[in-house]
């Protein structure tokens, strides 16, 4: 078996996950079997309580692990299937090691970071292996190199690359080369600072992505090369992108990283066919059609808060040859300035999930604006709960309709809190989350979508649909397309007598893939391109 790891220096949010799932597609297409991990070096022991102001997004794979953003990139990127196993943090790395302690499985050692913390750490990237068996195993390690709290981690791989050789390991550096705008200038010096540094821990680089603004040119990767001992052909040039992030794995192939990680661990593999990805990024930068939607969130000025959410809307775009342009929408906006001036010409809307009361009136006013409007909605976790209250107020006229979440003593609780959430004493990992099965009503819009009766999806939330209110619900024209097998949880809802106003309490975003955009999200936005045109006709 094969390892790459990939770390970061200079600064944060350079792009190592993205990186690393665009290598994973690269690799994929020259018929290796891949799978992605992500080391994290904070103590929490998920991003489950985490606000999305410090964190973004938490994205939950099937299993229900809640995890870092960058797992989202490397299942939308690649074939892989995660697994919580595919996530670690330091805070899980010391639990265990603790947990073994108190049970005495160190003998009255002294248990230190090294090398029982290290052992830990590499004993996951084992795991994932063997549990994948994949020809490739692709390890981003979190943080940025120098930080006291990643240093584990980095102690970790070397230990690991001594143990396995170094033609089995291929250390890949993403770095940044700042543009000095005032000089007119690329420097190269934090680059250099930055493999410098991971040098002292131990770890030499065989390829360095660098970050860049402005291309490099022949003198600059020469001096790179030199000052950083890799070779001249491995500084690899990552320039941000045009119009995508799914132009990236294309850019990586132009540099020939994949070549490069193959001949260095003594890989014979057929290049990379991309094709298909080529058309991808056609319909993104050539769309036949455009639309706009309106993402009505709370989180809006944070980028990451909902990228899937994001990702997922494009894909929808793609499947559909429509070049979409998302309005972010404060939903606090519309509670002071109304729903028309927040939500005029738009061609659909999206409310996504969130905790807490801030903004919810802003949502519940979007929903009514799109359903009095017949403008196509799309509501997910949180955003069917607020279609459920706007229309329990203001169709079946329950004055006070609300949820437990946001009012305890609402006369009519139309959302409510999980029978089994009731006990519930801790925050972290107690939701109900992951994939869980749901039968489609046959005849609805939902079952037409998805082309089938019975589907998985993966959930975060702890609130539901107040069953009390079902046959009140059903006889004003609210359809329940989607349920929980037992028919005790409401999964989907959807009108009757709109074009499209759909909601799910699970999270489809998760689902979705450039290459094959989920369903919902395809139905949402082919039902924009309807609006559209019937606008301008």
């Amino acid at each position: 078996m094969k390892y790459v790891f990939v770390t970061g220096g200079v600064v944060s949010s350079l792009g190592k996950g993205l990186t690393a799932a665009s290598l994973g597609t690269l690799l994929e297409n020259r018929g290796l079997k891949i799978t992605l991990q992500k080391f994290d070096p904070y103590l929490n022991v998920d991003p489950g309580t985490m606000s999305p102001y410090q964190h973004g997004e938490v994205y939950v794979l099937d299993d229900g692990a809640e995890t870092d953003l960058d797992l989202g990139h490397y299942e939308r990127f690649t074939h892989t299937k995660l697994s919580r196993k595919n996530n670690l943090t330091s805070g899980q790395v010391y639990q265990t090691v603790l947990d073994k302690e108190r049970r005495g499985d160190y003998l009255g050692k002294t248990v230190q970071v090294i090398p029982h913390v290290t052992d830990e750490i590499q004993k996951r990237i084992v795991e994932v292996g063997e549990l994948s068996k994949a020809d490739i195993v692709i390890t981003e390690i979190g943080g940025t190199t120098g930080d006291i709290e990643g240093l584990p981690f980095l102690e970790a791989i070397r230990e690991f690359a001594l143990n396995v050789g170094p033609t089995n390991v291929c250390f890949i550096h993403v770095t940044y080369v700042p543009f000095i705008k005032a000089a007119g200038e690329l420097k190269t010096k934090p680059t250099q600072q930055s493999v410098a540094k991971l040098r002292e821990i131990g770890i030499a680089p065989n390829i360095l992505v660098c970050r860049c603004e402005q291309p490099l040119n022949k003198e600059l990767r020469q001096k790179i090369s030199l000052f950083c001992n890799v070779a001249y052909e491995a500084v690899i040039e990552e320039k941000d992108v045009d119009h995508s992030i799914y132009e990236v794995p294309l850019m990586l192939q132009r540099e020939r990283m994949d070549d490069l990680v193959c001949n260095h661990l003594r890989i014979e593999a057929p290049p990379a066919n991309m094709i298909h990805w080529q058309e991808i990024i056609r319909k993104l930068v050539v769309p036949q059609h455009r639309v706009r939607i309106g993402v009505v969130g709370k989180y809006i000025e944070l980028q990451d808060a909902y990228k899937s959410v994001y990702e997922a809307i494009i894909h929808g775009g793609v499947a559909n040859d429509c070049g979409v342009a998302i309005e972010k929408i404060e939903s606090e906006e519309i509670e002071k300035f109304g729903a028309e001036k927040a939500l005029r010409g738009l061609t659909g809307i999206l409310v996504p999930g969130g905790f807490g009361e801030r903004g919810i009136e802003g949502k519940i006013l979007a929903a009514k604006y799109a359903r009095e409007k017949k403008m196509p909605f799309f509501g997910l976790c949180l955003g069917m709960q607020i279609a459920t209250i706007e229309f329990a107020r203001n169709v079946l006229g329950l004055a006070g309709a609300n949820s437990t979440e946001f009012d305890a003593n609402s006369p009519h609780p139309v959302i409510s809190l999980l029978s089994e959430q009731k006990n519930v004493s801790h925050k972290g990992a107690s939701m109900r989350l992951g994939s869980q099965p749901c039968e489609l009503l046959a005849g609805s819009k939902a079952a037409h979508f998805y082309g089938a009766s019975l589907i998985h999806e993966r959930h975060r939330h702890r609130y539901e649909f107040n069953n009390e209110y079902r046959e009140q619900f059903e006889q004003a024209g609210l359809m329940f397309s989607g349920t929980s097998p037992d028919h005790k949880l409401v999964e989907l809802i959807e009108l009757k007598d709109h074009p499209f106003f759909l909601a799910s309490q699970y999270h489809p975003e998760f689902l979705s893939k450039p290459n094959a955009p989920h369903p919902l999200f395809r139905a949402f936005i082919a039902a924009c391109q309807v609006a559209m045109h019937q606008r301008a006709t």
